[in-house]
């Protein structure tokens, strides 16, 4: 089958159409929305840190606009359009103008109780609540916590999960800083490329990477300040230092092999076939913790520096404008198993829809997807925007049913993003790309 794309262009406002600007007014909140202890999952070993709904209201007089981070693996579509409606019926912000991200951390529970949305809009409503006048600034750093994660196996010779220091990797850390006029911290909004899985092992509930982060930065920041995250292109990018994880992969893929069970191509959920009373054990789970503080803290600082000292000049006087595009690719159905290593065997399947989307505020432009995507992707896209203040978040305004989206020359890796991917190659990278090129072209209208 040949690879297609069909891109769907819904209406921009006619505030964001008309691209009129006004001084700008910011508000921010944090709201905790950690599972109960009834409704923590089962098997769970408790908290080890909350996990929080994070939003930064904005408003020019004519135009208003939300950014949402959730500590989630992942925030399904239909939660997405059930905010953002109730974010335009009962606030006032246009639906194409509302960013629903997750932090995507593996440590928290995937199916929530029916308060949950409520919950995360709570965040949003307390943010407009505080809307103050305010000014922004952009800024970029460098944070090497990150590396790709895919690696040919020294002994077989096949494709396999490892840090691949000459992988392709994106070491930028975008950072766009909301302040009163005075220069008192309202909030962050940060981006980043790592996938937040240290903390997989404990089957503890934690915010991993981008709780321990936003934790520090809120606690530097003081006040009421709030650090939101957003998940770079990370589908290939792991923890640099995740050596706790490797250990513990082989002792319980040893665990399993004595009860007559071959996980050494498979991966198991959480912490199944570890023995916590194992002193080896104890000891590698423990390290975990200590490795997630450490990471956050490093991006944390990171983020601190360019707040401190790489900023552009604030912009207090902006545009404010969203827009929204579906692109469409050929799917297909994997039909044998297999975690890497292996060519898959596959069936043509219905196309997948992919959600883009962009919110311009002044000279920034935040691009979204809802999928993960390998960071060439993001590299490229960045390089063919326009402008330079331009970030990727992923897994925003829903989660696609396409799997790992790789770029496409990594198709011809048999790595386990690439075997479990539903989208057939040559259609995705471009589509995303040039979707999101295209929406930068009408918010700057």
């Amino acid at each position: 089958m040949l690879a297609f794309v069909a891109l769907v262009f819904l209406p921009l406002s006619s505030a964001s159409a008309e691209g009129v600007s006004g001084q700008l007014r910011a508000g921010a909140a944090r709201v905790d929305v950690t599972p109960a202890a009834d409704d923590l999952p089962p098997g769970s070993q408790g908290v080890l840190d909350p996990l929080y709904a994070r939003a930064i209201v904005v408003d020019n007089g004519h135009e208003r606009a939300a950014m949402l981070t959730v500590d989630a693996g992942a925030l399904l579509t239909p939660l997405w359009e059930e905010l953002r409606l109730r974010a335009e019926r009962e606030l006032d912000i246009p639906r194409e103008n509302f960013l629903l991200t997750a932090t995507h951390t593996h440590s928290a529970p995937f199916v929530r109780n029916d308060g949950f949305a409520d919950k995360v809009f709570e965040a949003l409503r307390q943010a407009s609540g505080k809307l103050q006048p305010a000014r922004i600034a952009f800024g970029t750093g460098k944070s090497w916590i990150n590396v790709n994660r895919n690696i040919i196996n020294p002994e077989n010779r096949r494709w396999w999960e490892g840090p691949n220091y000459d992988g392709p990797s994106d070491k930028t850390v975008a950072v766009m800083r909301v302040e009163s006029l005075d220069g008192a911290p309202i909030a962050v909004y940060y981006n980043y490329a790592v996938h937040p899985v240290v903390t997989g092992n404990l089957d503890m509930i934690s915010a991993d990477i981008p709780g321990a982060t936003s934790n520090y930065l809120e606690a530097s920041m003081g006040g009421d300040a709030v650090a939101l995250w957003s998940s770079g292109a990370s589908g290939d990018q792991n923890p640099i230092f995740f050596n706790q994880t490797y250990d513990l992969r082989e002792i319980r893929i040893a665990d399993y092999a004595a009860r007559g069970e071959d996980i050494s191509n498979a991966m198991p959920p959480g912490g199944m076939g570890l023995d916590r009373s194992n002193p080896r054990v104890q000891l590698l789970l423990d390290q975990q913790k200590q490795v997630n503080a450490a990471l956050g803290l490093m991006l944390a600082e990171e983020v601190l520096h360019v707040m401190r000292s790489s900023l552009q000049r604030p912009q207090e006087d902006m545009v404010i404008a969203g827009g929204l595009q579906t692109a469409t690719c050929p799917g297909r159905r994997r039909l044998d198993s297999g975690r890497a290593g292996y060519a898959g065997t596959y069936e043509d399947a219905d196309p997948i829809d992919l959600q883009l989307s962009m919110l311009r505020l002044g000279d920034v432009y935040i691009g979204g997807v809802d999928a993960e995507l390998f960071t060439v992707i993001a590299q490229r896209f960045k390089s063919e925007s326009p402008h330079a203040n331009t970030m990727l978040a992923t897994l925003t305004n829903g989660v696609a049913q396409s799997g790992y989206i790789p770029n496409d020359a990594a198709y011809g890796q048999y790595t386990f993003e690439v075997v479990s991917s539903r989208l057939q190659p040559g259609c995705a990278e471009s589509a995303i790309v040039d979707g999101l090129t295209d929406l930068i072209a009408q918010v700057e209208k």
